[in-house]
C-alpha cells in the first residue's frame, strides 16, 4: 500500500505559505476556476482542506473533511492515482458529489501530492471548459503534484510542532483514547505491545484487528527506539469504528550525516509489513522528530484502497 504522510496545517507558518503559493499556482492554470487542497491529518477519518475561494490572505482557512467521503479528491489521496474526467464520466463513480456541482464546471481533476514515494494529500481542480485529459495533460498534472508534494515535504520538515505530547493532541468528540510512554530501551517494545493489547481488549476490538494492531505497533516502536535516544509515545484512538495508532519520537540527539533522508526508509521489511496490514499508514515530520501512524478498521482484515 502507498504510504501516506501527514501534517497538521496551521501549526507552522511554512505550511500556510506553501498552501497560498500552491493555490495561486494552480489557479493560474488554463481554464481552472477553483482549486481545493487537502492534507492528511495523521490517520483517522479526517483531512485538512482549504480552497481558492476562501479568504486566505492573513491566515489560511483550513477546515476538516471526512476522508471516507466518496469524492474524487479522497480517491486520489487514498490510492495515489490521478482522478480526472468530465462530470458525466465521473457521475458513474461519484453521483452524489457530481450532483452538487454547477454547470460552470464541465471537467475536474484530483491530483495526489507525492514526495519520497509517499502521499501527503491532494489537490482538486475545477475547470470552466471541457478538458481532454490526454496522456500529455495527465503527465503534466502528475508532475505538478510531485513538485508541489516535494515543496510541501520541505515545509513540513522545517517546522516544529507546538507540543510533542500526544496527550495534548485533540481527538474527535466521543472517540476513545489511551496513551502510553515508551522509554528508550528495547525491552519497552514488549510493554508497548501489552499496553495496546490490553486497551483494545477493553474496547472489545475483535481479535484479528487486535493482533494486527499489536504487530504493526511493534514495528513502529522498534523503529523509533533504534533511531532515537529519547524513547517515544504511543496513542490509540478508536473513532467511529476506525482505529488509529500513533507513535511519536523525540528525534535523535545528534544529526547523522549518513542517515537516510527519510527516517522511515530504514527497517524496510518491518515497515512493509505495516503497509501490507494496515488500511492506511504514514508519517508526520517536523524539525524535532517523526510521528508515524497506521489505521485499521475493527472487524475487517486489510482492505484494498
Amino acid at each position: 500500500m502507498e504510504q501516506v504522510v501527514s501534517f497538521a496545517p496551521g501549526r507552522a507558518a511554512g505550511v500556510d505559505v506553501w498552501a497560498r503559493a500552491a493555490l495561486e499556482r494552480l489557479g493560474a492554470l488554463p481554464s481552472v476556476r477553483r482549486v481545493g487542497v487537502a492534507l492528511v491529518e495523521g490517520g483517522g477519518r479526517r483531512l485538512f482542506f482549504t480552497a481558492s475561494d476562501r479568504d486566505n490572505a492573513e491566515r489560511v482557512d483550513w477546515c476538516q473533511i471526512d476522508a471516507y467521503l466518496d469524492v474524487p479528491l479522497n480517491t486520489a489521496v487514498r490510492t495515489s492515482d490521478l482522478v480526472a474526467g468530465d462530470l458525466t464520466e465521473l457521475a458513474v463513480s461519484y453521483p452524489e458529489f457530481i450532483s452538487r456541482q454547477t454547470g460552470a464546471t464541465p471537467s475536474l481533476a484530483a491530483v495526489p501530492l507525492r514526495a519520497a514515494g509517499q502521499v501527503l494529500g491532494g489537490v482538486v481542480l475545477f475547470y470552466v471548459r471541457p478538458q481532454p485529459f490526454d496522456a500529455a495533460q495527465r503527465r503534466e498534472l502528475e508532475e505538478l503534484g510531485a513538485d508541489l508534494g516535494a515543496r510541501l515535504r520541505a515545509a513540513q520538515r522545517a517546522s516544529r510542532l507546538p507540543s510533542r505530547s500526544l496527550e495534548e493532541e485533540p481527538v474527535p468528540p466521543g472517540a476513545r483514547v489511551a496513551t502510553h510512554p515508551v522509554a528508550p530501551d528495547p525491552q519497552e517494545v514488549s510493554r508497548a505491545r501489552s499496553f495496546l493489547r490490553g486497551q483494545l481488549t477493553a474496547w472489545e476490538v475483535d481479535d484479528d484487528t487486535l493482533d494486527t494492531a499489536v504487530l504493526c505497533l511493534s514495528e513502529l516502536v522498534t523503529n523509533a527506539i533504534v533511531h532515537t535516544a529519547g524513547g517515544c509515545e504511543v496513542r490509540a484512538v478508536l473513532d467511529e469504528e476506525v482505529l488509529t495508532v500513533t507513535v511519536r519520537d523525540g528525534g535523535a540527539d545528534r544529526v547523522d550525516p549518513d542517515a537516510e533522508a527519510e527516517p522511515l526508509a530504514a527497517h524496510g521489511r518491518g515497515l512493509a509489513l505495516v503497509a501490507a496490514l494496515s488500511r492506511r499508514w504514514g508519517s508526520e515530520l517536523d524539525a524535532a522528530g517523526t510521528t508515524a501512524w497506521f489505521v485499521l478498521e475493527p472487524g475487517l482484515r486489510r482492505c484494498s484502497p
